[in-house]
């Protein structure tokens, strides 16, 4: 089962096709635009799943503290963007939350609630900025709230993921399964 798991991401992350990623803003609004972004991303929606599955593994207040973290870091990153403030190397930080964060499910990294959504911030800092990036010509308020809102949802889903899995026979196993491919997925779209 690994292996095709291991073979389908990597048929996804091969088969991506970057010149259709993102909706034109003039033809489908700057809220759709943003909306779905996050979502025709590979490592977007590899990041955004997998923190919260890291989130639903580490329980408790990190349930929402950690995908809070991330998107009120990613609002920022964005808006520096937009306000012409550089940050070096985002792609590389970009393909290495994809990496850390598939480990930190592999692994079950369990840490206090502040330090994991410290984390995740640090990541969100640079996805933002790159959604800031890529504004183009949609407005950037409709814009923005558009990514949030779909970053949010693969929060919820990978939380809903990571609370079904836990609850079935080695469900754990099965979580941390997923973090490896994601991790593994990460190194494809790193060399890819």
């Amino acid at each position: 089962m690994f292996k095709r798991l291991l073979l389908a991401l990597g048929l996804t992350a091969a088969s991506a096709a970057p010149a259709f990623a993102h909706l034109n803003p003039q033809e489908h609004g700057s809220f759709m635009a943003g909306f779905s972004h996050p979502l025709f991303g590979l490592d977007h929606i590899l990041v955004m799943v997998a923190v919260g599955l890291w989130a639903a593994q580490i329980g408790g207040r990190a349930l929402w503290a950690v995908p809070a973290a991330f998107v009120a870091m990613m609002a920022l990153g964005f808006g520096l963007a937009v306000a012409g403030v550089s940050l070096p190397f985002v792609e590389p930080v970009i393909l290495a939350s994809v990496v850390a964060l598939g480990l930190l499910v592999a692994m079950a990294v369990r840490l206090d609630p502040a330090v994991s959504a410290a984390i995740v911030a640090v990541f969100a800092l640079f996805h933002g900025h790159a959604h800031g990036g890529e504004l183009g010509v949609a407005g950037a308020l409709p814009f923005a709230t558009g990514f949030v809102i779909a970053t949010a949802l693969l929060h919820v889903a990978g939380i809903a993921l990571g609370l079904g899995i836990g609850r079935i026979t080695g469900g754990r196993t099965l979580t941390r399964i997923l973090g490896a491919a994601t991790a593994l997925a990460g190194v494809a779209l790193a060399f890819g």
